[in-house]
């Protein structure tokens, strides 16, 4: 069984990109996460140990972001996957990580991963 803990719209700035304008200023990136996880001993107990703690792993999330200089945005979105993974009980990640002004006539474009403990180690 798996439950979802959902992260929308987490809204960051970072240097991503391959041109020169992209790499020079900070660029506004929006994030969504989904883990994947078991709530029902947190769901027994209300105790934040059983738990996957969203408030750490956004932090974690900010961190990550704010301090990288990527030039791809499937990498970010692959070293989310792996801060996420990080924590025992987020069994599985989904990922989008999209640049709201990287195209001219689109709103958004982004990347979107789904990875496991497996696929990361």
């Amino acid at each position: 069984m798996s439950d979802i803990i959902t992260i929308r719209e987490l809204r960051l700035r970072t240097v991503i990109g391959i041109g020169a304008e992209e790499r020079r200023d900070r660029q506004d990136l929006v994030v969504h996460l989904v883990l994947y996880t078991d709530c029902a001993k947190a769901g027994a107990s209300d105790d934040i140990a059983d738990a996957v703690n969203y408030r750490t792993v956004t932090k974690q999330v900010i961190e990550l972001v704010e301090g990288s200089e990527y030039y791809l945005v499937e990498k970010l979105a692959t070293e989310i996957a792996k801060l996420c993974l990080a924590h025992n009980r987020v069994e599985r990640v989904r990922v989008t990580v999209e640049k709201p002004q990287a195209l001219r006539f689109a709103e958004t474009v982004g990347v979107t991963i789904e990875r496991s403990a497996a696929d990361v180690t």
